[in-house]
């Protein structure tokens, strides 16, 4: 669904804590028109498709241990069990897949930088 004449939009979904924000941010300062899209706070599971009708999805994953210290939240297993059922349409649906645990903010853009190359972005 691109739109001619822009940049792409690229939609970012994944977990609390899994780097949504900051990727946009490290997209944003290179050039990419990008929005983090809060998918896993909403009932309605392809919320991601409806607001923002991103060209491409980009799901980063992580671990509720690692969320839950990125964020410096308490949070159970089971709210994290919750975002994931949530989140399981746009996971379905996304374009590249990244978790994001053991990486580094400067890994997480690179990887996704090299994956928009790839498909000639």
């Amino acid at each position: 669904m691109s739109r001619e004449g822009l940049k792409p939009l690229i939609g970012i979904v994944g977990p609390c804590g899994a780097g949504k924000s900051t990727l946009v941010e490290g997209l944003h300062r290179k050039g990419y028109s990008s929005r983090a899209i809060a998918q896993e706070h909403s009932f309605v599971k392809d919320m991601w498709q409806r607001m923002s009708h991103p060209d491409l999805l980009i799901f980063l994953q992580c671990s509720c241990a690692v969320g839950a210290e990125r964020r410096n939240m308490k949070w159970t297993e089971s709210e994290w069990k919750e975002q994931q059922r949530r989140l399981i349409h746009a996971r379905e649906h996304a374009d590249f897949f990244l978790d994001t645990d053991s990486l580094t903010i400067g890994v997480v853009l690179d990887q996704v930088l090299q994956f928009l190359k790839q498909r000639g972005y």
